[in-house]
């Protein structure tokens, strides 16, 4: 008979066979199924797939991105599970058999940056996470959208700063890092660009118009 050391230990390395079950990363990912992503090995394309939960993108084991930090990973059984739960196909190794709209692929994009505006974004950035390259990122994304990623960050940015002036006590530094912009004189110069006025001036002529309305 087995130890229920030995049984435990073949429970954390077995797949679940139930096709219904869903299990996390941390749960369920073993030493054999994270050498087979970090290394992209096909020969488990047919065992299973790993969503990464920053990304909201799920990928084939072979797929030629750059790895995720472990901590982020959850493994599923079959495509099925994974688009029950919201992640979406990767565009490069297309885990669904199929091509990835563009207009979807776009959406990820954009919704990875209105939830990530505060950290540093790059081109390179966003095509590692979307699992692209930056020429071809750039180019459907302002095909997509009528802007490029950079115009949209920016939009993004300045849209976000306007909500903390207007509704919080930040100062003009704090507010220019909780954007994602940490040299404060670029971002008072790309606000004026962007609104007509100063930070300090659109704060204090909104807030002169908020307290003539009540």
């Amino acid at each position: 008979m087995k130890n229920k050391t030995q049984q435990e230990h073949e429970n954390i390395q077995m797949v679940p066979q139930n096709a219904n079950e869903v299990v996390t990363g941390e749960e369920s990912i073993t030493d054999e199924m994270w050498q087979a992503i970090v290394n992209n090995d096909s020969s488990y394309d047919d065992k299973f797939f790993y969503a990464v939960k920053t990304t909201g993108i799920f990928c084939r084991p072979s797929c030629k991105s750059r790895p995720p930090k472990i901590e982020n990973v959850r493994i599923f059984q079959n495509v099925q599970q994974a688009l029950s739960e919201n992640f979406r196909p990767c565009k490069r190794c297309k885990p669904t058999g199929q091509r990835l709209p563009d207009e979807e692929w776009v959406d990820q994009i954009t919704q990875f940056i209105d939830t990530n505006y505060g950290e540093t974004l790059t081109l390179e950035t966003l095509a590692d996470m979307c699992h692209g390259s930056p020429y071809h990122l750039h180019r459907t994304f302002k095909r997509i959208k009528g802007i490029t990623p950079a115009e949209y960050i920016q939009q993004t940015r300045i849209s976000k700063a306007i909500q903390y002036l207007t509704t919080s006590d930040k100062t003009i530094t704090e507010i220019s890092l909780a954007v994602g912009i940490p040299n404060t004189a670029y971002f008072i110069t790309l606000f004026k660009k962007k609104t007509g006025h100063t930070p300090t001036d659109y704060r204090r002529l909104n807030r002169n118009k908020i307290t003539m309305e009540c």
